[in-house]
Formats: C-alpha cells, structure tokens, sequence
C-alpha cells in the first residue's frame, strides 16, 4: 500500500512538473511526457504514448487533460488517472488565473505582445517535434502513410471535422485488416514490427 502511494505521488508531482511548462496544450506536451514517462521514469513504452495520444485526441475536452488522465491510468489504473489529472490541472489552472488578472493589467504593454509573438512559433515546434517522433509508431507502411496523408488533405482543403477524420480513421483501420486477413495477408500492428493473422 505505501508503494502504492509512493507510485501516486510521483505521477502527481511528474505531471505537476509537465502542466507549466506546455504552452500551446496537449500536443505541445508530448516531448515532455516522453522524457519524463519514457526515458526518464520507464513507466511506459513510446508506443504506448502513441496509442494514449490516439485516445485522448477523440475523446472530448482538452488534450493535455486528457494525455495526462490516460498516461495516469495506464500506469496506475483509476488512481494514477486521478493524480496526474490533478498534477496537471493545478499548475495550468493557477497559472491560467494568474495570467487572466496579468492580461487585464498589461494587455497594451509591447513588451508581453512581443512574448506572445515568440511562444507561438515555439509551440509549432513542440508540435512539429512531437509529430516527428510519434510518426515511426503511427506510420508503418504504405498503407498508414497514404491514410496519413488523405488525412492532412482532408484537413488542409476540405475542412472535414477532426472528429469525423478520427473516426473514419478507425474505420479504415479496421476494413483494412478485416481485408488483408481475408486475403492471407499480415497486418502489422505497432512499429515494432509484430504481425497478427
């Protein structure tokens, strides 16, 4: 039971350390949680971040949220959900109200107009870096590399709702397979190349 909490407290404070430092939301979060879960505490697999950011993308509310709650709870089940969720929400939700009465105060001052012109291009990067590093796990074959790339046209030129393109990506996921099994072929599953019949 002590281990226990000992294990809750760290996913507390590991996430209480992520929520300040992700401008820009959940996906500008991700290169943290990889060092921290990840390489630093071992606590999950990359591939398994991959299948986390898949959930927390189509579920509804904020993705940073939502990451942190299904990182927690696949590290802890329901009670790792409820500590990293708190450790996240804390920080940004204190900082969130800090920044609201700063606004109010120095909206017109150049100098926080000028800070906020370089956190924007900073948050493109997280995002651009993140999507680097989640792209081996999520693209590996032609297959997910063709989906992948209607998906960006699909966004770019015809405007379709990110949700409509989760789920119909789970629909082609699944008819892609169902096929491929029909026909005796392999579908590989994870960028570890494991192959299912």
């Amino acid at each position: 039971m002590k281990k226990n909490w000992k294990l809750l407290m760290e996913i507390f404070f590991t996430f209480l350390k992520i929520g300040p430092i992700t401008f820009g939301g959940g996906y500008a979060m991700i290169p943290v949680i990889e060092r921290e879960v990840v390489n630093k505490k071992k606590w999950i697999q990359m591939e398994d971040i991959t299948d986390v950011l898949a959930l927390a993308g189509s579920a509804p509310g904020a993705m940073a949220i939502n990451s942190a709650t299904f990182v927690g709870y696949r590290i802890a089940g329901i009670s790792g959900a409820l500590a990293a969720m708190l450790g996240v929400l804390l920080p940004t939700f204190l900082i969130v109200i800090a920044l609201s009465i700063f606004y109010l105060h120095f909206k017109d001052n150049p100098k926080v107009e000028a800070a906020f012109h370089g956190i924007g291009p900073a948050v493109v990067a997280l995002i651009c870096l993140a999507a680097y590093k989640i792209a081996p796990t999520a693209i590996i074959d032609k297959t997910t590399l063709v989906i992948a790339g209607l998906t960006v046209v699909f966004l770019l030129f015809l405007h379709i709702h990110p949700v409509i393109i989760i789920f119909s990506g789970m629909l082609v996921g699944i008819c892609l397979v169902k096929i491929r099994t029909r026909l005796g072929g392999h579908t590989r599953i994870d960028g570890h190349k494991k192959e299912v019949g």
